[in-house]
């Protein structure tokens, strides 16, 4: 490592909050996988699963390249984007802890010189962005996320966030 990234407490810091916004994600796959099942029993656990997947990479700006992805996306088009648009009515529980992770996710973004603005419209636009939600603290969105990823049987190791580490990313 580096002397500039060692001394740059957002570089030690991006890598712990990307493993949290993980986290936010697996949660909203299990919970929406759930919620799948049930709604289409007419489809086989593996096209539900590819579904869940679908959306939540939508949501998050991670789409999975692989062809067989590529080519279940065009086809479930319109399913993806209805599911899409009723997540905030479907599962109002995650509505802060996807909020925190979109924001959170745009700021690591940012501080590797991407632009995730698009990602944050279409949260806001389908609903789900709470807009007058303060942006955590670092220390505050791991505690969040730890609480939740216990909540759901998800393990994340504890790691320590310095006053210095929430305010570098803030700055």
């Amino acid at each position: 490592m580096d002397t500039k990234e060692s001394n740059n407490p957002g570089s030690r810091l991006i890598p712990v909050l990307r493993e949290g916004i993980c986290v936010v994600q697996m949660v909203l796959f299990k919970e929406l996988r759930s919620l799948l099942t049930s709604k289409h029993p007419d489809r086989d656990s593996l096209s539900v699963s590819m579904l869940t997947g679908a959306i939540t990479n939508e949501l998050f700006g991670s789409l999975n390249r692989e062809e067989k992805f590529q080519d279940f996306r065009r086809k479930n088009r319109a399913d993806i984007e209805q599911e899409l648009f009723s997540l905030a009515q479907k599962l109002p529980s995650l509505a802060a802890a996807l909020t925190d992770a979109l924001r959170i996710q745009a700021l690591c973004d940012n501080m590797e010189d991407k632009d995730s603005t698009k990602l944050l419209n279409h949260a806001a636009e389908i609903g789900l962005l709470i807009q007058d939600r303060e942006l955590p603290l670092p220390s505050i969105f791991m505690t969040m996320v730890r609480s939740l990823g216990d909540t759901h049987q998800l393990i994340i190791a504890p790691t320590a966030i310095s006053q210095e580490d929430d305010q570098s990313l803030i700055q």
